[in-house]
């Protein structure tokens, strides 16, 4: 029963089946109030007297067309109160249509407009008074009763115009509430998923490296000896299985309605095999770490380990066979500093070195330009890397600044110690 009264008294959006029920129901219990209310006050108030303006029978043959009005007064407020008001003047039967009419203007104008058709109404209650010869009643209780009726249907009127407006700033507040909590849901989600896609590069982009390298040599030494063969083949087995684990786990965290673990990411624990599977794949990698008594943060850790990660496979890519220098340093309250050099070197030392390191990872066979030209096509360098990379380090609050000076290329990042 009270959520009908709210219905009733609050609309639902326009538009909406439950509003236009609501309307109907509404207009009906209007009309059937202003019937109950003019059919009272016509033997109850002085229409039946000898000394009515019109005969009672006329009273109401008047008063009901301004009760069916009321069926419009929605598409016309001020258009039906304006027609039905003056009938007041000689209609007690239309008192009821009259009220109602001033209770729909309240809702829609403003209180002005509203407060000028209350004054007319109590001076059509002076015109019935002096319309009769001998009033049964004296002339200040049909202003009274006009004045206290009209400010009632007023007043109910003015205040559901502004329990509305209440209601329609509380709707408007929940759905921009709504709104907002599914934009920053989505916001999260797209965070997270960029997050997810930068592990993807960084872990994909270094194992397909390798794979890719193995595989140039293994497809073109095919007289090495077979422990050689077999040793470049099981690293190319193991950098494309672990590359499909990280996959399968990456897109397992993307699909929407499974929760599932994140794998455990590496951190700094994790250097020293980082560093050794870059040298078994024919880097020469000379790694420096003046580890502090009390390491980072997780957080610091799995960043600074996937930027020197990113750095090992730039420089795995673009100067093979090039010394690499790796240097690791910092304490509570200050920094840590990451610095990763490698010499960079010319077209012909990059084919050379090339050469010389898919030879060094399987049997030391001659590599053919055609070979050469596969191997580089299948490791692309995009140059998203190292942008992700400077993006990575802004999200724990550091920085990253590369490139080239000379004959070097320094990659190095500042990431804040939070312990």
């Amino acid at each position: 029963m009270s959520s009908l009264s709210f219905r009733l008294l609050v609309p639902d959006p326009p538009g909406d089946q439950r509003s236009a029920t609501r309307d109907r129901v509404a207009d009906l219990i209007a009309v059937l109030c202003a019937l109950a209310y003019g059919a009272a006050m016509v033997p109850l108030g002085d229409a039946t007297a000898p000394s009515a303006p019109i005969p009672w029978q006329a009273d109401v043959a008047l008063g009901v067309p301004c009760i069916l009005a009321l069926f419009f007064r929605r598409r016309w407020p001020l258009g039906v109160c304006l027609v039905v008001l003056p009938l007041g003047a000689v209609s007690v039967m239309a008192t009821g249509a009259i009220l109602i009419a001033l209770f729909t203007v309240a809702i829609r104008y403003r209180a002005g407009v509203v407060l000028l058709l209350a004054a007319a109404h109590v001076s059509t209650g002076v015109v019935y008074y002096t319309l009769q010869d001998h009033p049964p009643f004296p002339l200040w209780i049909d202003v009274v009763m006009r004045a206290f009726t009209g400010l009632a249907a007023i007043g109910w009127g003015l205040f559901l115009r502004a329990y509305r407006r209440l209601t329609l700033t509380l709707r408007q507040e929940a759905r921009r509430a709504r709104e907002e909590q599914q934009l920053r849901v989505d916001q999260a989600r797209l965070t997270e998923r960029s997050r997810i896609a930068r592990e993807m590069h960084d872990v994909l982009a270094h194992r397909m490296s390798m794979v890719s390298l193995h595989a140039g040599a293994l497809e073109v030494s095919s007289d090495a000896p077979a422990d050689e063969i077999a040793s470049a083949a099981r690293t190319i087995r193991l950098s494309a299985h672990d590359a499909l684990e990280e996959l399968r786990a990456a897109i397992g965290v993307l699909r929407p309605g499974r929760a599932q673990a994140e794998p455990p990411q590496p951190d700094l624990d994790d250097l020293d095999e980082l560093v050794q599977a870059a040298r078994t794949s024919g880097m020469k990698v000379d790694f420096i770490w003046l580890q502090p008594p009390v390491r980072p943060a997780p957080v610091v850790g799995r960043t600074a380990y996937r930027l020197i990660q990113e750095a090992l496979t730039n420089a795995r890519k673009h100067a093979p066979g090039k010394s690499v220098d790796v240097r690791l340093d910092g304490a509570a309250g200050r920094h840590l500093r990451i610095e990763v050099i490698n010499y960079v070197s010319d077209a012909h030392e990059h084919e050379e070195a090339r050469r010389q390191e898919a030879q060094s990872s399987i049997g030391g066979a001659e590599l053919s330009d055609h070979h050469l030209e596969i191997e580089d096509d299948g490791v692309p360098g995009s140059g998203v890397g190292l942008i992700g990379a400077g993006e990575r380090a802004e999200s724990v609050g550091g920085h990253v600044t590369y490139g080239r000076e000379d004959d070097r290329f320094r990659f190095e990042a500042w990431l804040p110690w939070r312990a």
